[in-house]
């Protein structure tokens, strides 16, 4: 839906830009030649220019916010709205973020094509990008591991071994440290999640975990030649994670994640809306029950 949204909106960029331009070029000219003829026929002085017809007028005045949205949209920010739990305790259902479109390159709005190099996700970063198995559905998650890192997920344990450059002192697997924080703030399928704080270098951010549900690595995405809960991210690609760990659909499941499919990095929540209706409640149950002003900021 969000690429049919920018092909609309970068053909009616081109289709009023193009009506205002041929105006201004072809027959806006002739438009006023035929006015100033007229007038001097009359032996009267040349008037005020002609009404301009409803379509021209239009474009003229759509194009320059059309155009408008359309840069900010492509090449700066893009508001996303927050579907589903996955992102839990980190993103609510309800919030409502902004993702720096250039963060990861400047691309064109139809067809992707990097244009402009601005930098690469780094781990721990939360990304917006193109679902591989659904380009057409836009995922968010947590970038967990980086080209050329081995990720093990064992007894709901994220383990990595950095990539080495050098081939020399290279740093061996390691379990991503975590600090247990609370259960009980979050609720799911009637258990208590456990609340963790997990440290990845550089970047520090919760997650939960069901204190009973378990996931067969027999259902995790198996790389060849490596162990059905190891993965070694190819080069160009990103390993990426749910903080809600047993309710995240994610690289464990379908694989990595291309440079090509990364939409940008959220960055900010600038609004949260609470949905807690009822079916049988008086109103749909879209109208937001509430406003959540403490969760606007920045997302770590």
């Amino acid at each position: 839906m969000a690429n049919y949204f920018s092909l609309i909106l970068v053909a009616l960029t081109l289709i009023t830009g193009l009506i205002w331009l041929v105006d201004s070029l072809v027959f806006a000219p002739k438009r006023k030649a035929r006015l100033q003829a007229a007038a001097t026929a009359e032996g009267a002085g040349y008037g005020e220019d002609p009404q301009l017809p409803y379509l021209v007028d239009t474009s003229q005045q759509i194009f320059p916010v059309i155009a408008f949205v359309l840069v900010l949209r492509s090449f700066l920010y893009e508001p996303f709205q927050i579907p589903s739990g996955s992102m839990m305790p980190t993103l609510l259902v309800g919030d409502f973020i902004l993702v720096e479109k250039f963060a990861y390159g400047v691309k064109d709005p139809v067809f992707r094509s990097k244009l402009i190099e601005t930098g690469v996700p780094e781990r721990g970063d939360v990304v917006v990008f193109k679902y591989p198995e659904d380009p057409s559905i836009d995922y968010i998650k947590r970038v967990i591991g980086l080209p050329g890192d081995t990720v093990v997920y064992q007894n709901k344990q994220v383990y990595i071994k950095p990539k080495c450059e050098s081939g020399n002192n290279c740093a061996k697997l390691k379990a991503v440290p975590l600090t247990f924080q609370e259960r009980g703030e979050f609720v799911q399928d009637m258990a208590q999640l456990m609340r963790y704080t997990e440290d990845l270098g550089t970047v520090e951010h919760d997650i939960l975990r069901h204190p009973v549900r378990e996931i067969s690595p027999v259902n995790f995405y198996t790389q060849p030649g490596t162990r059905s809960n190891e993965w070694i991210v190819p080069e160009g690609q990103y390993f990426v994670l749910g903080d809600n760990r047993d309710n995240s659909r994610d690289s464990r499941f379908w694989g990595f994640v291309p440079d090509a499919n990364l939409v940008g990095k959220a960055v900010a929540i600038w609004i949260s809306f609470e949905f807690e209706r009822s079916p049988s409640d008086f109103l749909p149950t879209w109208v937001p029950t509430g406003i959540r002003f403490e969760r606007a900021g920045g997302i770590h």
